[in-house]
């Protein structure tokens, strides 16, 4: 007869399981926003029916191998081209191309016109932007600011610090500043940890709320948001470049999973929500 500590093992494994989709599921983004880009270079559209079909069909020669249920596979697959259509702006097919003997995902008669998405926008307007919270973040001290601010990057960047990758910064000041927010700070690795002070930097990155935690999140990339000008480098430009680089290099699975999904969430909410308030939703 199996005992509570059975059952606590298999569902840490489901949990193990369940971790590592997402992780899965993250490489993908990555992978997609990348197809997107040699897309446009290549000026090729950035849909193609042709590819889904190729793709679920491998997913159901899969599943059909390992026993898995070809609706379930269907769904999983379905998802995952879902989400790559949003990533790249893409109106996503609610049915994925589904076989329509395998009954629709989206029943026919629910309301899927834009009334939804209208309320939605109206739920995010509600949110007030950055530059109406910034006069309520003067409340937290800016001792509390730093403190809050080192914890995150010693969990973010525990791995860079702890190989050497960010020895570059010791001794260097590069400046963090959140103009919708009117936040500013400086960072510098000092004793094998970063610290954050108000002092002069070297280099800043400047940028607004939501565009430097869609970076922060890996929802966009660098180079795009530095192309559109969304976020600027200014000072010591071969510090700040170094930075950069080093940010895209570093592992997304290094980072906490809690705070990848926190991180996720709340960019995503960010740029909904801006989104809305500018009339695009």
């Amino acid at each position: 007869m199996l005992d509570r500590g059975a059952l606590a093992r298999v569902r840490g494994a489901i949990d193990g399981i369940d971790d590592a989709l997402l992780l899965l599921l993250a490489a993908r983004v990555r992978l997609v926003r990348h197809a997107e880009r040699c897309k446009r270079a290549t000026g090729l559209p950035l849909r193609d029916r042709q590819r889904e079909a190729t793709v679920q069909a491998r997913a159901q020669s899969l599943a059909a191998r390992i026993g898995l249920p070809a609706a379930t596979a269907q769904r999983a697959i379905g998802l995952a081209i879902d989400d790559a259509c949003r990533e790249q702006g893409i109106e996503p097919d609610l049915d994925q191309g589904r076989d329509p003997s395998l009954g629709r995902i989206i029943a026919a008669d629910m309301h899927t016109e834009p009334g939804s998405t209208l309320r939605g926008a109206r739920l995010l307007r509600l949110l007030p932007p950055p530059s109406r919270i910034a006069p309520w973040l003067r409340v937290l001290s800016p001792t509390l600011q730093r403190r809050l601010l080192e914890r995150a990057m010693a969990a973010v960047l525990a791995a860079p610090i702890a190989d050497g990758t960010l020895d570059f910064m010791r001794g260097r000041r590069l400046g963090i500043e959140v103009t919708d927010l009117n936040l500013r700070w400086v960072i510098e690795l000092r004793d094998g940890r970063l610290s954050v002070d108000g002092a002069d930097s070297e280099a800043s990155v400047r940028g607004t709320a939501t565009d430097l935690l869609l970076l922060a999140s890996r929802l966009e990339d660098a180079d795009s948001l530095f192309f559109q000008r969304r976020l600027t480098l200014t000072g010591d430009t071969e510090l700040g470049l170094t930075a950069r680089n080093m940010l895209e290099r570093l592992p997304w699975e290094s980072v906490p999973l809690g705070l990848r999904i926190a991180l996720n969430r709340g960019a995503r909410l960010a740029r909904d929500a801006r989104a809305a308030h500018r009339g695009d939703a």
